[in-house]
Formats: C-alpha cells, sequence, structure tokens
C-alpha cells in the first residue's frame, strides 16, 4: 500500500519556509518521493508500516500549516493518471521496488 502526504505549509517568513523545508527533508529521510513540491508518496508494507509512518510524520507536523495523509492500494496507485510532463526517475525506481517485494 502507498502513503500520500499531502501538505500546504506557510512559507512566508524566513522561520517558516525553514519548517517547511525540514518538513520536507524528513519525509525524504523517512522514504518519501516527491510526486509534486507538495505531494510525496511513500510505499509501505501493509496497515502496520503506513501506521509507523503516520505516527513518524505526526511526531513532525510544523505548528501551522495543513497536512492530510492518504492510504490507497498498490493497485489503486497504478491507475494514476499523469496528464502533464513524464514521471520522475524516484518514481520509476519506486514502481521496480514494488515488483521485488
Amino acid at each position: 500500500m502507498w502513503l500520500m502526504c499531502f501538505f500546504d505549509l506557510p512559507v512566508g517568513t524566513k522561520p517558516q519556509r525553514k519548517m517547511a523545508n525540514k518538513f520536507r527533508i524528513h519525509l525524504k529521510d523517512d522514504g518519501f518521493i516527491m510526486l509534486q513540491f507538495s505531494v510525496y508518496a511513500r510505499l509501505c508494507r501493509g496497515e502496520d508500516g503506513s501506521t509507523k509512518h503516520v505516527e513518524r510524520i505526526r511526531s513532525k507536523c510544523p505548528k501551522e500549516g495543513s497536512i492530510r495523509l492518504l492510504t490507497i492500494t498498490d493497485k489503486q496507485y497504478g491507475r494514476m493518471k499523469l496528464m502533464l510532463g513524464t514521471a520522475k526517475k524516484t518514481e520509476e525506481i519506486a514502481g521496480e521496488q514494488l515488483v521485488l517485494l
């Protein structure tokens, strides 16, 4: 299953930008791949794995902004349509990892 993280964090001041950047770095360090600037996704082995990463995100939530999490199956993720542009290299790597699990 995939854990999707959508966020909208304030970046009007230097401390806000620093906090938003720290949050993005935390997501990357936790194995999330960036789909768009404020949309990240991570492959999880199941509900327990997803819950573990939800708690890690909860512990790093900034005080301001909006963060939403969505869990979807691999089949649902695979039906995602890319309307413009190309898939990033990290997305292609994640897809290959999925086949190996």
